[in-house]
């Protein structure tokens, strides 16, 4: 009796193996979603160059300016003081 609860154990662990890997190669072949426990994928998010120190940012995070030459983002309150303190073409050096 014991070793037929263990062969039904092995086989439902057998069986679990196998739809995982044929789910596996549907999702990668590009069939299908996960379903349950899978993550979404993650969007991506174009950077932008803070003017000042050249560091990138999300502009959804950060400091911003706009002036006559568009919308300026910056990684920090010192870079976008620096920005304003520059002369007034545009900002720039």
């Amino acid at each position: 009796m014991v070793r037929y609860v263990l062969l039904f154990i092995l086989l439902l662990l057998i069986a679990r193996m196998f739809w995982k890997v044929v789910d596996a190669a549907i999702i990668a072949a590009g069939g299908g979603t996960r379903a349950r426990g899978g993550r979404a994928p993650a969007r991506s998010v174009k950077l932008v160059r803070d003017p000042v120190c050249g560091t990138h940012v999300a502009p959804n995070a950060a400091l911003s300016i706009s002036d006559g030459s568009g919308m300026h983002y910056f990684c920090s309150p010192e870079c976008r003081a620096e920005y304003s303190r520059r002369p007034a073409a545009g900002g720039r050096r």
